[in-house]
């Protein structure tokens, strides 16, 4: 039974579902929006938004939570200046899902993640 296990599994293991969603949530705020499936954007919206919480509060101890969990230090560095700013007046909702045409090759439900 997977009654309240409310982790999207992604058809993968627990540790190539981690890197997935830390590569995704690096990506993100890299370029500000990607496409992917559904499923893994409304995934790796919960980080996003956990990591832009974490710019917010901008202090050591969560500079140093992001540094382990995103793979770009410099753009850590670049979150943490841009955050206070962009983000300041906003209590969450830092991302928006609009969802496209299904793929061709497989019919999954496509989306476009982005920080609005």
């Amino acid at each position: 039974m997977r009654h309240r296990c409310r982790v999207p599994q992604l058809g993968k293991p627990a540790d190539q579902r981690r890197a997935l969603l830390r590569t995704l949530t690096t990506e993100l705020i890299r370029n500000g929006r990607i496409k992917t499936t559904k499923t893994r954007a409304q995934a790796v919206r919960t980080e996003a938004e956990r990591m832009i919480t974490l710019a917010k509060d901008g202090s050591l101890a969560a500079r140093r939570r992001a540094l382990g969990y995103m793979y770009d230090k410099q753009l850590v560095h670049a979150l943490f200046e841009q955050a206070s700013s962009r983000y300041g007046d906003r209590q969450g909702g830092y991302t928006r899902i609009l969802r496209t045409i299904n793929r061709r090759g497989d019919n999954a439900e496509m989306a476009i993640i982005e920080l609005t």
